[in-house]
């Protein structure tokens, strides 16, 4: 089911100052910036290897990454796996009786397709699932 990790999001107070640390000291290339209005985020894009670092900063302060770092204070907020086909991805699981937070895909950064399972269901950890078109 699971092709390979696609990115680790990280959740940021302020997205500019951060980029700083990510770009001017550990000299990762940003590859792009966007806001989703959706999930009420701002992202920027850091591509490390095959995968990416995902930086997320929230535009409402009742947005999901506001109340993660509200609750949990600044870092990693979730990883994300990429899927080849994301509906028969999410069906497979809802068989086995995962527990999720989407049952259907959503649009996310970047032009993919997402969803999110329960932290409940994965031991602590907000799980993401990504189908990326080519």
């Amino acid at each position: 089911m699971v092709g390979k990790v696609d990115h680790i999001g990280i959740a940021v107070a302020n997205l500019d100052e951060t980029l700083k640390l990510y770009t001017d000291i550990l000299g990762m290339k940003l590859h792009g910036t966007e806001t989703v209005a959706e999930q009420k985020v701002r992202v920027a894009f850091l591509p490390v290897g095959d995968t990416e670092i995902e930086l997320l900063e929230s535009t409402d302060p009742e947005g999901p990454i506001a109340k993660f770092i509200e609750n949990k204070g600044q870092g990693i907020q979730h990883i994300a796996f990429q899927v080849e086909d994301i509906e028969a991805a999410l069906a497979e699981l809802k068989e086995k009786g995962v527990r999720l937070i989407d049952e259907k895909p959503r649009y996310g950064a970047g032009g993919a397709k997402i969803a999110f399972l329960h932290p409940k269901a994965t031991n602590g950890v907000l799980v993401e699932l990504c189908q990326r078109d080519k």
